[in-house]
């Protein structure tokens, strides 16, 4: 079931409004069309009792304020664009520098802070929420009108499926993402440094003092970095890690390589609560970011701390504009670009993980 749940008033006077997506397991989400944000994720623990898995602002007009993106759609272009520039066919591209120098999740006004226009429509499969807006031409110093649409779906196993679709009357670049920060404890623990990971993949793109991507890619087998096999988030944090002491954590983008669009990529355990996180995308890189500058940052339950949350975001490289060796981001002007991923939150078993539908 999904249903229009309320509304609050963003700075302008304009209204935003709040929708509960429902499903038989027992999942519940609360989500807004300002900035396509999901708010709060209710998902059972082993002996049933559901509790909210997601950090968040206290209140939803917290959310017109600055805060980390909790939850939000990113865009145009997810994570860092160095230098705030980029050639697009010869010509020099300047985006506005929210990050001095750079650019960081689409700049000053990015997705994360639009009005979303929102449909809501029960399917089969599951409630469903589209949300759809334009960027204009020249928005943040992207190139093109863009119109894009973003569908979130709770399907009936605890799945979230996400399905991002976009197009351009001019060249220009995409990377989009969803920017959920998940503590699958239900907020009992104040950290997420006991929650077990597990990621697919044996390289990163390798990034400067600023967490710009050079241009090459680091083998992490053995490393501190290495989340092959399933371990504490907090095992190797601080072990000193030339990447990890300037990011003051994990803040990587992994290179998930050729997989399947049925095949994990990422999955966090929680032993306590006997949660599991499973990260399904057809995106070509990952970043995992344990919220390392979360502390001081007021939320649901007050004051967080630094690593009270974890972030899998799916995406294009960072910086891709600039590395002709990435998988390039470029949309030409009226060619439709789409992509999904989906979160999928269940009970932990030693059996196989796998999709639902």
């Amino acid at each position: 079931m999904v249903e229009l749940n309320g509304d609050f008033l963003l700075p302008d006077g304009r209204k935003a409004e709040i929708f509960s997506l429902q499903n038989d397991a027992g999942h519940e989400l609360a989500v807004t069309n300002f900035g396509g944000i999901i708010h709060r994720w209710l998902a059972p623990d082993r002996s049933g009792k559901r509790e909210d898995v997601l950090l968040g602002c206290a209140e939803w007009q917290d959310y017109t304020q600055t805060h980390p993106y909790f939850g939000a759609i990113v865009g145009r272009y997810a994570n860092r664009i160095g230098q705030a520039k980029f050639l697009l066919d010869g010509r020099e591209i300047r985006v506005s520098p929210n990050f001095p120098p750079h650019q960081l999740h689409g700049g000053f006004v990015g997705f994360d802070k639009k009005l979303w226009q929102a449909t809501q429509t029960d399917t089969p499969a599951g409630p469903s929420l589209q949300l759809s807006t334009l960027s204009e031409d020249g928005e943040e110093g992207y190139p093109g009108t863009l119109e894009v649409k973003v569908t979130y779906t709770l399907m009936q196993c605890g799945e979230l499926l996400i399905e991002y679709q976009a197009m351009s009357d001019k060249d220009t670049v995409i990377n989009l993402t969803s920017h959920p920060y998940f503590n699958l404890s239900g907020g009992l623990q104040p950290d997420i440094l006991q929650h077990e990971a597990q990621i697919f993949a044996d390289s990163v793109t390798e990034t400067d003092h600023d967490i710009i991507p050079t241009g090459l890619f680091v083998d992490i087998r053995n490393t501190p970095l290495d989340f092959r096999r399933r371990k504490p988030i907090g095992r190797d944090i601080e072990a000193g890690e030339a990447s990890m002491q300037i990011a003051a954590g994990y803040d990587h983008n992994y290179i998930l390589g050729q997989h399947a669009w049925t095949e994990a990529v990422a999955i966090v355990e929680e032993a306590v609560s006997g949660r599991r996180l499973s990260v399904f995308t057809d995106q070509p890189g990952l970043q995992f970011y344990t919220g390392n500058w979360l502390a001081g940052v007021m939320g649901k339950s007050g004051m967080y701390c630094k690593h009270a949350g974890f972030c899998l975001e799916t995406q294009h490289f960072p910086d891709s504009p600039n590395h002709e060796e990435f998988p390039s981001t470029l949309l030409r002007a009226g060619e439709l670009w789409q992509s999904k991923t989906c979160y999928k939150i269940d009970l932990m078993t030693d059996g196989p993980v796998r999709l639902s539908f």
